[in-house]
C-alpha cells in the first residue's frame, strides 16, 4: 500500500490510497480528511462514511466544526501528531468544558462514532491536513498499540501528505462521477442548501448568490429591495460563520458533493469548473 500511495501522489486517487495505507496500521470503520486553515471553514477532501453522512456536510462543515475539540486544540497548540478523542477532551490546559459538552451532546453522539483518532499534519504555516479515524462499534476502542503504530509511522504519513498537498490550495475534493445529470444535481443542491440553519428567505438569497446574481438582481427576482437583500445576506453569513461570497460558494460546493460522492476513490465532479464571479463582502 505504501508503493500505491507514492504512485498516486498528486492524483485524485491519493486520498483513497492514504486511507488504505492507514488501514494496514490500525482498524477503523470510517475516515474523514479535511484541509484546515485556522479560523476558517475546513475544506472537505475525502470521506468513507457509511452512515449519517449528511451530518458531515449539513452540520459539521456548516457550523459544528467550530466546537470540534481536535481543531480547538490544534489552533491553540499548533502541534503535529496523533491524538485520541478522550485525551483531547480531558486536556485541562485547553479549558474545553463548554466546547466538549456542546460538541459531544449536540453533534458527536449523532454521528454514531464511539471512538476517534486524529492525525494532524502541518503543510505550511497556514494550512494543516486533519485525518479523522472513527470506530462505530461501541465494543471497540483505539488501543495504545494503535496509537503507537501510528506514531511510529507518523513522519512517513506526514511526508506523503506534504508531498501531495504542498502545492494544492485545498480546492474542493472531486466527487465520484456517476449517472446523475449535473443540472438535476444542481437543482437539488440549490433546493436543500442550508436547510438546517437558514430561514426560507435566507436560503432563497443564498441560492441566488451562488448562481452569481448581484444584490439588485436578487432584489428584482424576489421582489424586495436591495437593502433587504443585503440584510438577509448579512444574517445568513452570520448564521453559517462566513464573511464572503467566495466562502459561501465553497460551502455550497461541499454540499453539492454529497449528492454525487460515492464511498471510495474520487473522480470528476460536475461542478468542478464553476467558480464565483466575485468576492462579495
Amino acid at each position: 500500500m505504501l508503493t500505491h500511495a507514492v504512485e498516486t501522489l498528486r492524483s485524485t486517487r491519493f486520498t483513497a490510497s492514504l486511507v488504505a495505507l492507514l488501514r494496514e496500521l490500525v482498524e477503523f470503520d470510517c475516515a474523514v480528511i479535511l484541509g484546515h486553515r485556522p479560523g476558517r471553514h475546513p475544506i472537505y477532501l475525502f470521506d468513507s462514511l457509511s452512515q449519517q453522512r449528511e451530518l458531515l456536510f449539513q452540520r459539521y462543515l456548516m457550523q459544528a466544526w467550530q466546537g470540534d475539540p481536535f481543531l480547538v486544540a490544534l489552533d491553540r497548540r499548533r502541534a503535529e501528531g496523533v491524538f485520541r478523542f478522550a485525551d483531547v477532551l480531558a486536556s485541562p490546559e485547553l479549558d474545553l468544558d463548554r466546547v466538549n459538552k456542546e460538541y459531544v451532546e449536540n453533534f458527536y453522539r449523532q454521528t454514531g462514532w464511539r471512538d476517534e483518532l486524529c492525525l494532524a499534519v502541518r503543510i505550511d504555516d497556514a494550512r494543516w491536513i486533519v485525518i479523522y479515524l472513527g470506530l462505530i462499534d461501541e465494543r471497540r476502542s483505539f488501543s495504545d498499540d494503535d496509537c503507537r503504530r501510528l506514531h511510529e509511522r507518523f513522519e512517513l504519513l506526514a511526508a506523503l501528505c506534504r508531498q501531495h498537498w504542498a502545492s494544492d490550495p485545498f480546492t474542493l475534493a472531486r466527487a465520484a462521477s456517476g449517472e446523475d445529470d449535473p443540472e438535476e444535481i444542481l437543482t437539488r443542491a440549490l433546493a436543500t442548501f442550508g436547510e438546517a440553519l437558514l430561514t426560507t428567505r435566507e436560503r432563497q438569497v443564498a441560492a441566488l448568490m451562488v448562481q452569481g446574481l448581484a444584490p439588485d438582481e436578487i432584489a428584482e427576482r424576489l421582489e424586495i429591495t436591495p437593502g433587504t437583500v443585503k440584510n438577509h445576506r448579512k444574517r445568513l453569513y452570520a448564521r453559517i460563520g462566513i464573511g464572503s461570497r467566495g466562502e459561501l460558494f465553497r460551502l455550497f460546493l461541499n454540499h453539492a458533493v454529497t449528492l454525487v460522492a460515492r464511498e471510495g476513490d474520487i473522480g470528476n465532479c460536475p461542478f468542478e469548473d464553476i467558480a464565483p464571479t466575485e468576492t462579495d463582502r
